[in-house]
This record gives structure tokens, sequence and C-alpha cells, in this order.
């Protein structure tokens, strides 16, 4: 099964998410992975509120905290999500960057829209690898 790996500055908001949805919606196809090249105390609360309410996951009763790039094991995929940083570059087979704004501090709809494009990305990445 191949490994992907969600990665942004922090590792608290867009990549905990893909992270979630990585587990959710494509669990039978890859394992899910997040981290940073930063990391935050916690997971974004507005994140978590809204996986909770549209999914009924609740990332942080799973386990998902702020990890750094350190921690994440060989990865065969790196997602990074448009941190507008450069990122450094982990060994993999396939890299691409989904080029997502950070909603953190932004109103609920723009956190919506920004978990549904994830969700869209999840599965059309899902589609791909299998």
């Amino acid at each position: 099964m191949k490994k992907v790996a969600f990665i942004c500055v922090h590792n608290s908001c867009r990549s905990q998410i893909a992270e979630a949805l990585g587990r959710h919606l494509a669990a039978d196809v890859f394992e899910s992975y997040s981290a940073g090249t930063e990391r935050k105390d916690r997971i974004n609360p507005d994140a978590v509120r809204l996986m909770k309410e549209l999914y009924h996951i609740d990332m942080e009763a799973e386990g998902q905290h702020s990890k750094l790039l350190s921690c994440l094991p060989p990865v065969d995929v790196v997602i990074t999500m448009g941190c507008n940083v450069q990122c450094p570059t982990l060994p993999c087979q396939l890299r691409e960057d989904w080029g997502l704004e950070d909603p953190t501090g932004q109103p609920d709809p723009v956190f919506r829209e920004t978990i549904r494009r994830i969700e869209e990305k999840v599965l059309g990445l899902k589609a791909r690898l299998s």
C-alpha cells in the first residue's frame, strides 16, 4: 500500500484535514500522514470543529497532532498544500502541490470550501493510485 504525506508549514490545518480525509475516504488505497516544517501546539480549532460537523471525524480524539517532517516514515507520494514557501525535498515517487490557500482566521464558508476542495483532491488521488 502506498504511503502519502500531506505537507504544510505548521501541520495544523490543511495537511491535518487531508490526513483525516485520506484515512476516512481512501484507507483502502493509501496510508495517510501529515507533517510540517514547523509545529503548532494544536490542530486549528476551526478545522477540528468543522471536520466533526461535516464528517463526524474527531481529529484530536483519533490521535492527530502537529508533527515535523522528521516524524514521517518513508513515503511514496508527497502532497504540498500550497504554502508559498520552499518545502524541503522528501524522497518520493510522486510529488504535487495542491495550491490551497490557508483558511486560518477566515469565516466558516471559506473553511468549508477548502475542506471540500481537499476532499475532491483526496478522491482524485485515490482514483489515480488505485
